[in-house]
């Protein structure tokens, strides 16, 4: 087996990937301990740690738990709650219950939890842990497929996993967490999701286009305007949502606001009108989703760039090119 631990220097720091190993039930509260205060949400939590530590792969389970943990001020990188800065969290599962367990090749890795506190998202920290996940799930576990759900709303996200990756879209499922709260949803928004998939062998493909002919090209089925509300800390900027005047063609664009967590919590006021502004692109957009995926289109990139000093995002679709 390679090794389960990796450094990473970024921007003028060092930090340590490590795949927990441990049989000691106090080595997994930490995990449970960091998940709460990225998400704050009480009623999405793991198992009990006796659960979790019997879950691990290395134990009597199908879990694989990665560890992010900050060099500390003497050059080490202790395994505690402290250093720890990010993780993720998987298990091994199948794609046809029929088939179950019976052919390798129908095993898959579902990845449930993947995230980086907040003070530390800026030096591209989930960009490894994918990777280093990816590495350990094909030589650990012998699987060559992982999915994972995100929301279609967030686009550093959707760049990493489609620009980055090359996943797939296997359903868009709506209101999927339904009556979860925490920091990163709302409970008046639905929380509908992708749920991709990530071939781990695939050598990424995709169709040659042109983002700002297709921008010149009115592509867009949903795209956004500025405008200027009342927001949570006083007047802001903030994308509203249109529908295109489109005509279906080979290749079609989807815009989605470019910070849709700050989106969320700006718009976490009492005036109706602009609570409602993210509640709009949930459901445009899923429209657009839905009705474009049925059509036979395929999501083949997701892009972003600045246009008239704001920065803006796109997903690319595609239908019938090679």
């Amino acid at each position: 087996m390679r090794d389960l631990e990796v450094i990473h220097e970024l921007k003028g720091r060092r930090f340590l990937f490590a795949v927990e190993t441990s049989d000691k039930l106090a080595e997994y509260a930490k995990f449970e301990e960091l998940r709460y205060e990225i998400w704050e949400d009480p009623d999405d939590n793991f198992s009990a740690a006796r659960n979790m530590a019997g879950q691990n792969i290395f134990n009597d389970g199908s879990s694989l738990y990665i560890g992010i943990y900050i060099e500390s001020k003497n050059g080490r990188f202790p395994k505690n709650r402290e250093h720890l800065i990010g993780f993720s969290y998987g298990y091994v599962g199948i794609k046809d219950l029929n088939i179950g367990y019976r052919n390798p090749a129908n095993l898959e890795f579902y990845s449930q939890y993947a995230s980086v506190k907040q003070d530390f998202q800026k030096y591209g920290l989930g960009f490894f842990l994918k990777q280093f996940q990816r590495q350990k799930v094909i030589e650990i576990l012998g699987i060559n497929t992982i999915t994972c759900t995100f929301d279609p709303l967030t686009g550093v996200n959707a760049y990493r996993n489609f620009h980055i990756f090359g996943m797939e879209v296997i359903a868009y499922k709506e209101a999927f967490y339904k009556g979860f709260a925490g920091k990163l949803n709302r409970v008046d928004v639905p929380s509908d999701r992708f749920f991709v998939s990530w071939d781990l062998k695939k050598e990424i493909k995709r169709p040659k286009y042109d983002l700002e002919l297709l921008l010149e090209e009115d592509r867009l089925i949903v795209y956004s305007e500025s405008r200027e509300v009342r927001g949570k800390t006083g007047q802001v900027c903030l994308p509203v949502v249109k529908k295109g005047s489109y005509s279906l063609c080979n290749i079609m664009l989807i815009e989605i606001p470019y910070d849709f967590y700050t989106l969320l919590q700006e718009t976490d006021v009492l005036d109706k009108e602009v609570r409602n502004i993210p509640v709009y692109w949930r459901k445009k957009t899923k429209e657009a989703f839905c009705s474009i995926l049925k059509d036979g289109y395929k999501i083949i990139d997701f892009r972003y760039k600045k246009i008239k000093d704001r920065m803006r995002d796109f997903y690319v679709l595609s239908k019938g090119m090679k």
